[in-house]
């Protein structure tokens, strides 16, 4: 039995793109974790199949579904047993592009989103820089007005789809106190002289995504770029990050539970002391902790997801969700690796790419550190 937020056509999206990514994306996994990225086709691919789109607007090239249809795309693409991959898809759906669609003009959205859509451009989404992560009041990249132009001059790193992006949302201050008031957020495309990639940054997991440190030198973006309202920038990459945070979320369920089916086949299968490791009663009991945790997180995204639908904006329960099923996610994946032993931490193993990744979506869109923060505000504390 499915859940109640997913009717029949969800389930059906959710055997099309199982079907995708056992087809075109798992048998790859190992060499794109090797070779540190995936190729941009990968993209055209998903957008050729809709799936770039699922709860765009028909009228942008979308599918015109709603929220949950996001929530599928991101549980399916933990099968591709390489965490960068849907990382690096769910920025481009879910962080980069859900602001033009939100702020952006009918310009904007036909010259980026469409594309995007399409999986004919790629976006990334640039707000972290060397002094700002999770205080983005303390952003100092400053963009200056220069006519019919902005100059841009700082710095952004950890930017998923950095090296490979046609264009960036980027997050600047456009008034020099530092303060949330004065952020406004540019489009600046690839090849703007100025915008530099200055690294490719190594990461301890999620390899088959890659990630940058970008350079704004004296680069000129038209004020046609400018997306949103100036110095409106912070309530609006707010409200990106909490859907950002929700769909995270789930993907960590969908990881951690991987890992739990990894577990118990492994468990039943390896045998010591006359019977398999999975009978031991310390072992039987973590496994039917970690799926009582799991099922409790999933539930709790899926609850929260149908409010976003709804409507709602349930920013404690978004920030609960993400700490919760993060943590629970990792434990699992911990867990499972534990239960492999040597096995399980040789690079050739799943579990290990799963712990690893896992381990990730702790810090990423909100540190648990933060989401306890945002939690104990909307408490009144």
């Amino acid at each position: 039995m499915g859940h109640y937020i997913f009717s029949d056509e969800h389930e059906q999206l959710r055997k099309s793109v199982r079907r995708f990514v056992e087809r075109e994306l798992a048998p790859y996994a190992d060499q794109w974790e090797a070779a540190g990225g995936f190729p941009d086709e990968v993209f055209r691919k998903l957008g050729a199949q809709g799936f770039l789109g699922l709860r765009y607007p028909e009228e942008y090239g979308g599918q015109g579904g709603d929220y949950y249809t996001a929530i599928v795309l991101a549980e399916e693409l933990v099968g591709a047993k390489a965490g960068g991959v849907g990382t690096a898809v769910e920025v481009h759906t879910e962080m980069a592009t859900p602001p033009i669609l939100k702020f952006g003009t009918d310009d904007q959205k036909q010259r980026f989103l469409v594309p995007a859509i399409k999986g004919e451009k790629i976006s990334a989404l640039a707000i972290t820089e060397p002094e700002a992560g999770s205080d983005v009041a303390a952003i100092r990249t400053m963009a200056v007005r220069d006519g019919d132009e902005y100059v841009l001059n700082g710095s952004k790193r950890f930017i998923t789809n950095g090296c490979r992006a046609d264009f960036a949302v980027v997050v600047t201050r456009t008034a020099k106190e530092e303060h949330w008031a004065g952020l406004t957020l540019f489009i600046v495309e690839k090849g703007t002289p100025g915008f530099t990639v200055a690294k490719k940054l190594e990461k301890v997991g999620l390899h088959s995504s890659d990630t940058a440190e970008l350079v704004f030198e004296d680069c000129h973006v038209p004020a046609a770029n400018l997306l949103g309202q100036e110095n409106q920038g912070f309530y609006h990459i707010m409200w990106e990050l909490q859907g950002e945070r929700l769909i995270g979320a789930a993907g960590a369920v969908a990881a951690g539970q991987r890992a739990l089916d990894l577990a118990i086949e492994y468990g039943t299968q390896r045998r010591q002391f006359g019977r398999s490791v999975a009978k031991f009663q310390a072992n039987r009991h973590r496994l039917a902790e970690h799926a009582t945790a799991l099922e409790a997180a999933r539930q709790m995204v899926y609850a929260t997801a149908w409010r976003v639908q709804n409507g709602e904006y349930p920013v404690k329960e978004i920030s609960m969700a993400k700490v919760f099923s993060t943590r629970v996610a990792f434990e699992a994946a911990d867990f499972a690796l534990q239960l492999h032993g040597g096995s399980g931490y040789m690079m050739e193993s799943e579990i290990q790419r799963l712990w690893r990744d896992t381990r990730a979506s702790r810090i990423a869109a909100g540190t648990d550190e933060i989401m306890l923060e945002v939690i104990a505000k909307e408490l009144g504390l």
